[in-house]
């Protein structure tokens, strides 16, 4: 059962596509028709989204049936039948492009979470996504992360305290920012505080900050970071990581590595979908 807030997102998605009416399937194809349509991989690659797939079709026809063959989570190699869709064939082919978009951003979110959780698998280090995500999607791209086994940083700016560059700048530096914070926080929201160098490492943690992000460090600033603070506070490490940088930086002993990669400039997996028989 999807939530309102992703039915919302297919209803949009719908309204984007259909618009007016689908002018070619309503000329060939008889509402009454009913038939079945195959969801094949042509590629390997993790699934996440079934659950949204199948919402889409049942928001165009709700008698239309999706039979999960693959669940999300596992992998799908070439060729693989991922689900079977049955019912009124036209309803089939009006939700067909939204529910392969979204389930092909899905599974390539969590087909790409997958490999640096893999990456880094012997370490402490937790893979976490970012707030660089599609407008409007990030409910569906945050939800494919975790599919891969990544962990969720904040959903927004409404629920968690990231102290960034320019709000330091703005706060007149770390403490004036950190103090702010503590005056009208609530108690039960950790802080975390972006630095550059370990100088502003060392006045985050007098700060008592919870989270420390160590911003666009070299791996041997990031370790003395890590010895520096000695598990204090968690460490997070984020700017333009990689799948051949990220083994490296887990190394260092940082907590927490965020990567922007993971829902910005993501790879879709390739999902075909195919009515059988006429």
């Amino acid at each position: 059962m999807v939530s309102l807030q992703i039915k919302k997102i297919i209803e949009a998605a719908l309204a984007e596509d259909i618009g007016t009416g689908d002018i070619t399937t309503g000329a060939t194809v008889s509402p009454k028709k009913k038939g079945r349509a195959q969801a094949m991989a042509k590629g390997d690659f993790v699934i996440a989204g079934l659950e949204v797939f199948e919402a889409v079709f049942h928001a165009v026809d709700k008698d239309i049936r999706v039979k999960k063959i693959i669940s999300d989570g596992n992998k799908a190699k070439k060729g693989d039948i991922i689900a079977e869709v049955k019912g009124s064939l036209s309803g089939i082919l009006q939700a067909e492009r939204v529910a392969l978009n979204l389930l092909q951003r899905m599974s390539g979110i969590a087909t790409l979470t997958a490999k640096y959780v893999e990456t880094v698998r012997k370490t402490k280090a937790k893979i976490l996504d970012t707030r660089k995500t599609v407008p409007g999607l990030r409910v569906l791209d945050k939800m494919a992360v975790r599919i891969g086994g990544g962990t969720n940083h904040r959903t927004g700016l409404y629920d968690g305290v990231l102290i960034k560059d320019n709000h330091i700048e703005a706060a007149g530096g770390i403490t004036a920012a950190v103090h702010a914070q503590r005056t009208r926080l609530s108690h039960h929201l950790k802080i975390e505080v972006e630095t550059k160098n370990i100088l502003e490492v060392k006045e985050a943690l007098k700060c008592r900050a919870d989270i420390i992000m160590v911003d666009n460090m070299t791996v041997d600033a990031m370790k003395k970071a890590v010895d520096f603070v000695a598990g204090r506070a968690l460490l997070e490490a984020s700017g333009n990581v990689n799948l051949g940088s990220v083994a490296q930086i887990a190394a260092t002993g940082v907590d927490l590595i965020s990567v922007g990669e993971l829902t910005h400039s993501v790879r879709a997996a390739d999902i075909s979908l195919k009515v059988k028989g006429r």
